[in-house]
């Protein structure tokens, strides 16, 4: 790889060596891309330029938006990070909004500008931010005026952070007010297929964030994967959602996979199972995104609701259970699709259609992947046997400047830390997760990291956490508390306990239950053995 757009090589010059890749494959017609190419010129200014501006791209309570409109708000946002904040291509820019068109727009423009953009969730903290500005050394962001404080408390601590903008802002030199100046058009920069689009940070079980680096190629290669196969999407398709725009999942779902096929997308800031429902209601929606709890909560009350519109569901960020998966098929008459994906794969690489569902299964490998389950010696497992699961298609984990890249790429190989079992047919299985990741409600949650929260506590001696089984959620983060002299076990001590890991870390990942021990199991050494508390 010779040629690149970026004038700032920091992405490139941290990707791991060559000989730490994956094994990428690229054996569908469509997957064979050019050596240039930059995803939003494929995904917004071709629509544009082949006569499709006038259809809707974008809808939200507040109205809706066309192809066109959201091109040249795009266009204007790039004039701005280029013109204005000085973006050169190849410097990071941190992308801090809830599920809004501006959202979307501002994802574009980075796209549009050649920066590499680092879409962070509403939740995260200012402690979270700033280890993730500090890891991507990020140099400019744009935030949703509402979420300005815990931006604003890391910026403190980030040097290299010198330029910032907000929407939904009335200032001078507001994100709003500045584009307002700029020209309707916009160059795109010629970026190369393997010139790095976008980091998406995830937590390993260590609770530290982990970099994944993914190519403007790699952003394309999701669209001709997953929805092309599996939900076989058109142009006449509304889709919404839960998924963040920052997750990968949502990204896809609620922005990329639209794109692609010249359909629509409702962008939504803030959804549970009744509001989802008067979404789909509302905006007749054919195609829906979200998480097994929420599919739950949505059987519930389906009944009061037209969801006659609504013809797909995908299911992942967690394991779908299939009590769940029934009771919505009773409640609404659809088969979710069910799938798994990793923020290293970008999306989904294991689904089905609804008409090839079985029952108990995430589905098989989908065309342009394949998978199969290893042992602990790297060897393929015989049907029915328990593994690693194992996966390589057109895209593939590279982490950003990680030891760790070695631990989930072996052989080729992307081990993506779930253990599965695969029958004679090829249907994958979910088993449990490898490592110590919590997975709840969709979310990865690392328990060190809320230990860590925990005991920064002033009442607290000693934690572990862990994930235990949730009848709703499916797996809840639960802490095992040994408090220091002086402190009460009490449901007034487990509630303080919970709201200071609400306000230190993201609030979704605080323990919902807390048991207060005398001691915790440990190793000759010290080492914490949270197996054992698995089991208590």
């Amino acid at each position: 790889m010779s040629y690149t757009a970026h004038l700032d090589s920091f992405a490139r010059d941290n990707l791991p060596p060559r000989s730490l890749w994956p094994e990428l494959a690229f054996e569908l017609p469509e997957l064979q891309y050019p050596a240039r190419m930059n995803c939003a010129t494929e995904l917004l200014d071709k629509p544009v330029t082949r006569g499709h501006g006038h259809r809707v791209a974008l809808r939200s309570p507040d109205g809706e938006c066309t192809y066109t409109q959201l091109f040249t708000q795009s266009n204007r946002l790039a004039n701005v990070l280029v013109r204005e904040m000085d973006l050169k291509p190849g410097n990071r820019v941190l992308l801090r909004g809830p599920n809004n068109p501006m959202m979307a727009a501002c994802w574009f423009a980075v796209m549009k500008a050649g920066g590499v953009c680092v879409a962070t969730m509403p939740l995260l903290r200012a402690k979270e931010l700033t280890e993730i500005i500090t890891k991507a050394e990020i140099s400019h962001a744009l935030c949703d005026k509402r979420l300005e404080s815990e931006l604003k408390a890391a910026q403190e601590k980030c040097g290299m952070l010198k330029s910032v903008k907000y929407w939904y802002d009335d200032s001078a030199d507001s994100l709003d007010t500045l584009s307002l100046r700029q020209p309707l058009t916009f160059a795109n920069v010629a970026t190369a297929a393997e010139d790095v689009a976008l980091i998406a940070f995830t937590s390993g079980t260590t609770g530290k964030p982990k970099g994944t680096m993914h190519f403007h190629r790699d952003v394309i290669a999701m669209c001709d994967c997953f929805p092309r196969s599996c939900l076989k999407a058109g142009k006449d398709d509304v889709f919404c959602g839960t998924p963040p725009i920052a997750f990968t999942f949502g990204l896809g779902g609620m922005l990329c996979f639209p794109m692609r096929f010249g359909a629509s997308t409702v962008l939504m800031e803030k959804l549970g199972p009744d509001t989802l429902l008067e979404t789909i209601q509302r905006f007749k929606a054919t195609v829906c995104f979200t998480s097994p709890i929420m599919y739950r909560g949505m059987a519930a009350i389906a009944r009061d609701y037209d969801l006659s519109s609504l013809k797909k569901c995908v299911s992942a960020g967690e394991a779908l259970p299939d009590p769940t998966r029934q009771l919505f098929k009773q409640a609404s008459g659809i088969e979710i699709i069910d799938g798994i994906g990793s923020t290293e794969m970008i999306h989904i690489f294991i689904s089905h259609t609804p008409e090839r569902v079985r029952r108990g299964a995430t589905g098989y490998a989908i065309p342009g992947y394949h998978a199969t389950v290893l042992d602990a010696d790297g060897r393929a497992c015989p049907p029915g046997k328990i593994g690693r699961l194992a996966v390589k298609g057109p895209t593939g984990c590279r982490y950003l400047a990680d030891e760790r890249q070695k631990d989930y790429v072996q052989q080729g190989w992307n081990l993506t830390g779930d253990a599965y079992l695969r029958d004679e047919d090829g249907y994958f299985f979910y088993q449990a997760r490898t490592d110590d990741m919590i997975i709840s409600a969709g979310y990865n949650i690392a328990g060190p990291e809320v230990e860590g929260a925990l005991l920064l506590h002033a009442a607290v001696a000693e934690c572990g956490v862990v994930g235990a089984p949730d009848a709703e959620r499916g797996t809840i983060v639960k802490a095992f508390v040994v408090l220091k002299s002086g402190h009460l076990p009490s449901a007034e001590t487990a509630k303080a306990l919970q709201d200071h890991v609400k306000s230190a870390i993201a609030p979704y990942k605080y323990p919902r239950a807390v048991e207060f021990v005398e001691s915790l199991p440990r190793t000759e050494t010290g080492k914490l053995q949270r197996f054992k508390l698995r089991t208590l």
